[in-house]
């Protein structure tokens, strides 16, 4: 490419604000989780956009720093962290974004409709998307992941009664129905029903998480 090339195509990325930005420029915006184990705090490399003017601007700061900043210690499938959170972040958010747990979903955008977000904290299922961080100090948590390392029977009967299709609502499912056994270790078919009541599932397989809890049931 001749210099006059070159400038020509440097002055529209300018133009249209989508750069010039280099390899390097674009891995140091990039995001990353950096962590040394199960258990150990993490730091977050947030990414900033590309400025107008084709400067990459990036950061890295912890998982809070601001002065409203609050420290909490929580359990989350039975490791322990302590971190710094915002007043305004949510439990979703932390758990998905900072600490690397997928499972969680989010299908109607924090409004607390879908169920997919749902984790155990304390006992009780919870819609992750609308529990702030900061009033988690102290709890004990947990996601679909803890459910799945524990080779719990109740996902071997979710895979053997298709209870997925997409599969992108079934983690949500799965720490409700686990809440529900964890506290009636037999329910009843409208137990189950009441349950799994708020969450919800684009793909239409309500009916086979009712058999697959049935069949843990049966098998405990």
């Amino acid at each position: 490419m001749s210099k006059e090339e070159e400038k020509k195509r440097t002055e529209e990325s300018e133009r249209t604000g989508l750069g010039p930005i280099s390899r390097r420029e674009f891995a140091a915006s990039s995001v990353a989780i950096l962590g040394t184990g199960a258990g150990a705090n993490v730091i977050a490399a947030v990414s900033q956009p590309v400025s107008r003017a084709g400067a990459a601007a990036a950061s890295t700061v912890a998982l809070a720093a601001s002065a409203t900043a609050h420290t909490i210690k929580i359990t989350v499938n039975k490791h322990k962290y302590e971190l710094q959170v915002e007043p305004e972040w949510v439990l979703r958010d932390v758990l998905r974004d900072h600490l690397g747990l997928l499972s969680i979903k989010d299908m109607c955008n924090g409004y607390g409709a879908c169920g997919s977000c749902t984790v155990i904290m304390n006992g009780r299922p919870v819609l992750s998307c609308m529990t702030f961080a900061a009033d988690c100090d102290g709890a004990a948590i947990e996601t679909a992941e803890g459910v799945a390392i524990n080779k719990s029977q109740l996902i071997e009967a979710y895979v053997m009664n298709h209870c997925m299709q997409c599969g992108y609502c079934t983690p949500g499912f799965v720490v409700t129905a686990k809440a529900l056994l964890d506290r009636i270790p037999r329910p009843t078919e409208e137990d189950i029903r009441d349950a799994l009541g708020g969450n919800i599932c684009r793909c239409g397989t309500y009916t086979q998480h009712i058999i697959a809890i049935k069949e843990v049931i049966g098998n405990a």
